[in-house]
C-alpha cells in the first residue's frame, strides 16, 4: 500500500458515517484510512502516521477522549484532530478542546461542513504533511523523517536523499549511474559503483534491520538496484 500527500485517518464506528466522509474527504483530494473502534485506530495512527485525525469521542475498545490524550501525552504529537460527538454541552465542548483537539464538531452534521473544517485547520497549522508509505515504511520529506511501523529510523542526509530517491521510484531498477547523479548531482562522477554500494549497503542496513527481514531492497545483478513495494 503506498500513501502520498495528505492521509486523514477517519476513527468512527458508525460504518454509514465513515463511508460518508471517506467519500466527501476523497472527492477533495485526500487519501482517507478508516478505523472503526478505538483500538484501530491507535494501531493504525502507528503505522500509518497520518497527517490528521478525525475520531468520534464515544468509541468501542478505547474512547476517542483517552486516544486523543495518547495522541498529545504519550506520542507528544501535534497531529491535527477533529472530534466528532453528539454531545453538545459548553463544558463537555472545552474539555474536548483541552484535550488537545483543534476542532469540535457536533452530530448531526454536514459532510461538507467537516471537509471545510479539516481544510481550515490544515491552513492554520501550516500543516507539511505530505509523505510516501509501502509497507510500514513511511518517508516524510518536509520533515527529514523516516519511520517503518511507527518506529523512527535514524539516517544521514546521503542516506535519506537516497531512500527518498528509491521510494519515488518504486519496483524500478536504477543504475549506479542515476544514483550517483542522484546523490551528487554537480560533482565529478569517480569509482562509480563502490561509491554507490557502500551508500546501498549502509541504508540497506539500517532499514531492514528495523523491519528484521530483507524486505525492500533488490540487487539486480549487472544493473543496479531496485526499491520492492509490491
Amino acid at each position: 500500500m503506498r500513501v502520498s500527500g495528505t492521509s486523514i485517518l477517519i476513527i468512527e464506528d458508525d460504518a454509514k458515517i465513515r463511508n460518508l466522509l471517506r467519500l466527501y474527504l476523497e472527492r477533495e483530494g485526500y487519501e482517507v484510512l478508516a478505523a472503526e473502534n478505538g483500538e484501530e485506530g491507535k494501531e493504525a495512527f502507528l503505522k500509518f502516521d497520518p497527517c490528521f485525525v478525525i475520531t468520534d469521542l464515544m468509541l468501542p475498545k478505547l474512547s476517542g477522549e483517552a486516544l486523543c490524550r495518547w495522541i498529545r501525552g504519550e506520542l507528544k504529537n501535534d497531529t491535527p484532530i477533529i472530534m466528532l460527538t453528539a454531545k453538545v454541552t459548553e463544558t463537555e465542548r472545552i474539555e474536548g478542546l483541552q484535550m488537545g483537539a483543534d476542532d469540535y464538531i457536533t452530530k448531526p452534521f454536514s459532510p461538507q461542513e467537516v471537509v471545510t473544517r479539516v481544510n481550515t485547520v490544515l491552513r492554520r497549522t501550516s500543516n507539511r504533511c505530505s509523505k510516501i508509505h509501502y509497507k510500514g515504511l513511511i518517508i516524510k520529506p518536509s520533515y527529514g523523517e523516516v519511520k517503518y511501523n511507527g518506529t523512527l529510523i535514524p539516517l544521514t542526509q546521503h542516506e535519506f536523499k537516497l531512500l527518498y530517491f528509491f521510494m519515488r521510484h518504486p519496483n524500478q531498477i536504477l543504475s549506479r549511474e542515476q544514483i550517483l547523479d542522484e546523490l551528487y548531482p554537480n560533482e565529478e562522477k569517480s569509482v562509480v559503483d563502490r561509491t554507490v554500494d557502500v551508500h546501498v549497503g549502509k541504508l540497506r542496513k539500517k532499514v531492514e534491520t528495523s523491519c528484521n527481514a530483507p524486505c525492500f531492497f533488490e540487487t539486480i545483478r549487472g544493473m543496479g538496484y531496485r526499491f520492492v513495494a509490491y
